[in-house]
């Protein structure tokens, strides 16, 4: 029920934003990028909870374009969400994905 919420929320604010900064990820905005990241929502709000496989393989995806992947947790959809852009920054070590972009700047965080 939490999640299906959490989804209902995206779109609504989807249908309100639109496609605001689109070109960080392609022919997709970075707010339609995030609902991608719904299997993340609890990680990117508390660094303590555990980081599910789906959101490590979003991640991984998303990861291969790291500007992109800065634009989507730094999204107002991610914020809005209640995700956190200082824990949300940390899910690629979080998933021990060997080839995150280590210290790649997203506005003012640092990739881990």
């Amino acid at each position: 029920m939490k999640y299906m919420v959490f989804v209902v929320g995206f779109l609504v604010l989807l249908a309100i934003i639109g496609a605001d900064g689109a070109g960080e990820c392609g022919r997709n905005s970075p707010d339609v990028e995030a609902m991608n990241l719904i299997p993340c929502a609890e990680a990117a709000s508390d660094e303590n909870a555990s980081v599910s496989r789906s959101c490590c393989l979003q991640i991984q995806k998303l990861g291969q374009n790291p500007k992109c992947l800065c634009a989507v947790m730094l999204s107002n959809t991610a914020k809005s969400a209640g995700a956190k852009p200082e824990v949300a920054v940390t899910i690629p070590k979080r998933c021990n994905l060997a080839n995150r972009p280590i210290g790649y700047k997203c506005g003012p965080y640092t990739l881990p």
